[in-house]
């Protein structure tokens, strides 16, 4: 795998976060490619890492074995089809991590037959902490999966999806998710302040409370529900606290806020198809 040289079309967040993960990994730097029209973002992530470059992205498409792309949808289209020519005679593994963009959409920009892989990773990914989903078109090998999965893996999590509907679903739950619990952590933090205490002091403590239990939800066996209960003592303060939150509907608005990003994946990723149209 790291004799593979990996081409980066874009070199945005997400794209940093992945060449920080695969260096710190051992990944040797020159054999990662990155075409980025931003020279000062370019000059700054090959002074950072010691990466190669592309003269721009037909370039680092010719010499990618694996083509990572890293760009905004709303112009995926056209350098998709500005790479189709060269991604049909070097036949790259293509690895999306584009929002919304499905693979009919790429095969129809880039060509037919290319192994394809969509991918969805969130935000900690920028702290090699993140959550990632990946979905393998039907001409991706085995050994092409394996090889996606490990470029992902440097930033956290992965995990595939048999189904590539499966991905509205997990934009709603991983890719949207980190704002549900910073919601949660500012709902927390200023009813403390509320109740009196401290505003550096509710910070902290807030802050503190949801890494804890985050790190005991990971490195626990058991479910959150068993570890929910572990900590709710009858005729105690969370058990009075939880049964407010249950009796306010807290379950059932967490149903219809991931019903709603789902729903709302779905329409953007239907109306980048159908301007494409």
């Amino acid at each position: 795998m790291k004799r593979q040289r990996i081409g980066f079309i874009g070199g945005g967040n997400m794209a940093t976060s992945l060449i920080a993960g695969l260096v710190a990994d051992g990944y040797e730097p020159s054999h990662l490619i990155l075409s980025e029209p931003d020279g000062l973002r370019r000059d700054a992530l090959v002074g950072r890492f010691g990466i190669g470059v592309g003269q721009d992205n037909r370039d680092a498409a010719r010499q990618a074995d694996i083509l990572v792309l890293c760009v905004k949808p709303q112009v995926a289209r056209g350098i998709c089809e500005e790479l189709a020519a060269t991604v049909q005679e070097r036949r790259p593994l293509v690895i999306s991590i584009m929002a919304g963009i499905r693979l009919d959409l790429l095969q129809r920009w880039l060509g037919a037959g290319l192994a394809l892989v969509r991918s969805m990773p969130n935000t900690p990914a920028m702290l090699q902490a993140g959550a990632t989903a990946l979905y393998a078109g039907p001409a991706v090998t085995p050994a092409q999966r394996n090889q996606a999965e490990s470029i992902l893996r440097a930033v956290g999590l992965t995990c595939w999806v048999a189904e590539e509907g499966a991905m509205d679903t997990v934009t709603a739950l991983s890719g949207s998710g980190p704002a549900y619990f910073f919601l949660v952590m500012e709902c927390l933090e200023q009813a403390a302040i509320e109740l009196g205490l401290a505003a550096e002091t509710a910070r902290l403590l807030t802050l503190q409370t949801a890494l804890g239990a985050a790190r005991m939800a990971v490195e626990s066996s058991e479910p959150p529900r068993g570890l929910r209960q572990h900590v709710t003592s009858p005729g105690g303060t969370t058990e009075r606290a939880v049964a407010t939150l249950e009796a306010g509907g807290l379950r059932e608005l967490f149903t219809r806020a991931l019903h709603s990003a789902r729903n709302r994946s779905v329409e953007l990723s239907s109306l980048l198809s159908d301007n494409d149209g």
